[in-house]
């Protein structure tokens, strides 16, 4: 592996971790964007939180690397309702942009290209 596949490989790691623990340290945040349809909000939040810590740490395992990549693209087609639903009911998020909420959604697609890069 090239040392800037492994440098993207941490980096994407880092991302995904920090977000991890942000679920459970700011666990009121991600309650808020939790739609409504969807049952035990902070169970999902503490599941979504810890499968991103989890597939995080085990893409850094060369030997786990391809199913972990595999697992964060699954994660981040199961959160994507998620940030719709954020966009679409962005008064509920005044702290944030609109704006940043809808740039969130194509920025899924670039996560979701960047661990497959690393699925292959």
């Amino acid at each position: 592996m090239s040392w800037f596949k492994l440098l993207m490989k941490w980096l994407f790691a880092m991302l995904f971790i920090v977000a991890g623990v942000l679920h459970f340290i700011r666990q009121d945040f991600y309650l808020r964007i939790m739609p409504p349809y969807l049952p035990a909000h902070l169970e999902l939040v503490w599941l979504s939180g810890a499968f991103e810590i989890c597939l995080a740490v085990l893409l850094l395992i060369p030997r786990y690397t391809a199913y972990s990549a595999w697992g964060l693209i699954a994660l981040l087609i199961a959160v994507f309702p998620a940030n719709v639903h954020m966009a679409i009911n962005s008064q509920l998020f005044p702290e944030i942009s609109p704006s940043f909420l809808w740039a969130r959604l194509p920025m899924q697609g670039v996560l979701v290209a960047w661990a497959w890069w690393f699925a292959k």
